[in-house]
C-alpha cells in the first residue's frame, strides 16, 4: 500500500532541493561510524563561499525539531533564504533522517558537537554562520552557540529555552495532558499523532486518519534512541539557572499561541539573555509558527539576517 507521507517526503524534498540549488551530502563526524546527513549548496566548496562581488555569503544552518527531519521541517524557509543569496545548510540530527551513529550518546551536547564538526569539515569554521533552531533544535542551537562561538555568528530560536528543566517538563505535561515526553513526542497510535499536531498548531489542522497513520510509520522510527534523547534532554536542575552569557546576537522568534513554550517563557528568556537578544512574536501562530505563518516567519528571519550582516565582524 502506498504511504502518502513517504511519497510527499520524497517528491517534495527533491523539488525543494532542485529549486533551492541544494545537494545531499554525508559527512563522517568520527572514525566510529557517526555520520551527519545534510543538504548544502551544490556549488559549495571547502572554505568560505563568496558572491560575485567578493563579499562573503551569509551561511544559515536550519536545525529541526523532534517530530521531523531537516527538509520536512524547513520546507518553507529553504527556498526563501536561498533566493536571497544565503548559503543554506539543512542537517538531519543524529537518529533522524539520514544521520546515524553507533555511539551511546544521547545528549544535546552530542548533537551540537556532531553538527559543529560536520560544518567545520565543510569549511564553515572559517566563515561563521547563523544557526536557526526550532524546539529541540533550539536547544541544540543554544548549545552550539555556547560551545562553538568561533563557528556560530548569531542564533535564531523558536519554541525552546537554553535548557529544559524537570520543572518545565512537569508544567508542559500538565498543560498538554500527557504522561511523559515520550508519550507526547513519540506517539504509538494515530490518536497520539493527532494530539501532537493539534497541540502544536494554533488552528487545529484537518488531517485524514490515513495521512496520520502514514506519518506514524514514516516519521517515528529509531524509537529507542529518540526516547533516550528525550530523557537526556531534561536537566537535573529543578531551579531556574541563570542563562549563559552569549557572545552572539540572538533572535527569539515566537508564535504568540505556542502551547509548548508559552509567550511568557519567551519574555522571561529575553530578559535573562540581556541586550544582545531581541524578541519577535507572530500572531495567530503556535509552536509550528514557521509552518503556519511562513511568510511572516521568513520576513522576520531575513530582517534579522540583514541586521547581523551590518554588525561588526
Amino acid at each position: 500500500m502506498v504511504n502518502w507521507v513517504q511519497m510527499l517526503r520524497t517528491h517534495f524534498v527533491a523539488r525543494l532541493a532542485k529549486n533551492a540549488g541544494l545537494r545531499q551530502h554525508a559527512v563522517a563526524v568520527d572514525d566510529d561510524g557517526t555520520t551527519v546527513n545534510l543538504w548544502l549548496p551544490k556549488k559549495k566548496q571547502t572554505g568560505a563561499a563568496t558572491t560575485a562581488g567578493g563579499n562573503q555569503r551569509h551561511a544559515v544552518v536550519l536545525v529541526h525539531g523532534f517530530a521531523g527531519d531537516g527538509m520536512m521541517t524547513w520546507g518553507f524557509q529553504v527556498g526563501a533564504l536561498a533566493a536571497r543569496g544565503h548559503d543554506v545548510y539543512v542537517p538531519d540530527l543524529v537518529h533522524f533522517g539520514g544521520s546515524t551513529s553507533p555511539a551511546p550518546h544521547r545528549s544535546v551536547a552530542f548533537q551540537a558537537h556532531c553538527l559543529a564538526t560536520a560544518l567545520g569539515k565543510l569549511g564553515l569554521a572559517g566563515q561563521r554562520c547563523t544557526v536557526v533552531g526550532f524546539s529541540y533544535g533550539g536547544l541544540v542551537a543554544f548549545e552550539m552557540a555556547a560551545a562553538f562561538p568561533g563557528l556560530v555568528r548569531s542564533v535564531v530560536v523558536s519554541g525552546a529555552d537554553v535548557a529544559y528543566t524537570a520543572a518545565m517538563n512537569d508544567v508542559l505535561l500538565q498543560r498538554l495532558g500527557a504522561g511523559s515526553m515520550t508519550d507526547l513526542m513519540l506517539p504509538e497510535t494515530v490518536g497520539g499523532v493527532e494530539r501532537l499536531f493539534s497541540t502544536a498548531f494554533y488552528k487545529k489542522p484537518f488531517l485524514p486518519r490515513r495521512l496520520l497513520s502514514d506519518f506514524l510509520k514514516v516519521m517515528c522510527d529509531n524509537r529507542k534512541e529518540r526516547s533516550e534523547m528525550l530523557e537526556n534532554m531534561i536537566t537535573s536542575k529543578d531551579k531556574e539557572a541563570p542563562a549563559p552569557v552569549f557572545q552572539q546576537a540572538i533572535l527569539l522568534l515566537w508564535g504568540e499561541n505556542d502551547n509548548y513554550f508559552i509567550i511568557e517563557d519567551a519574555e522571561r528568556l529575553k530578559r535573562e539573555l540581556g541586550e544582545k537578544a531581541m524578541l519577535r512574536t507572530i500572531s495567530k501562530a503556535g509552536h509550528l509558527a514557521h509552518l503556519e505563518r511562513p511568510c511572516v516567519y521568513n520576513r522576520c528571519l531575513k530582517e534579522f539576517l540583514a541586521h547581523v550582516d551590518r554588525l561588526p565582524s
